[in-house]
């Protein structure tokens, strides 16, 4: 069973991602900032991230970095999903190395059409 960490500080957007995903049989952890995130990630990396970009401690495009340029976890996909959705924000986070970027409000389907995806390999 893949894993997946979901990142937001929005309990009701942390809530409705993880009920999506273990819907389709994916195991969720979650945090409520990238510091709390970096803390998981560096204890047992996920499969997958999911974090929104707007965040105190350390917002997602910097979490997504960290995780990129860090050696035992370059590899894990990393979904940004926010309500940042101008075309510069899309451009930002794949700068930063996203695999992905879902925006919100989002179709329950493009999520999990996202994270099946990556979790698979493409």
């Amino acid at each position: 069973m893949s894993t997946v960490l979901v990142v937001d500080d929005s309990s009701t957007f942390r809530e409705m991602i993880s009920d999506l995903l273990s819907q389709v049989g994916i195991a969720v952890l979650i945090a409520k900032d990238g510091a709390e995130a970096k803390d998981k990630i560096s204890a047992s990396p996920p499969d997958l991230v999911v974090v929104d970009i707007v965040m105190p401690n350390m917002n997602g495009y910097e979490l997504c970095r960290w995780v990129k340029g860090n050696a035992p976890t370059k590899d894990v996909p990393v979904v940004i999903c926010s309500s940042k959705n101008e075309e510069f924000d899309l451009y930002w986070a794949m700068k930063q190395g996203a695999d992905a970027y879902v925006p919100k409000p989002f179709q329950p389907e493009d999520m999990i059409q996202a994270v099946q995806k990556l979790l698979a390999g493409g």
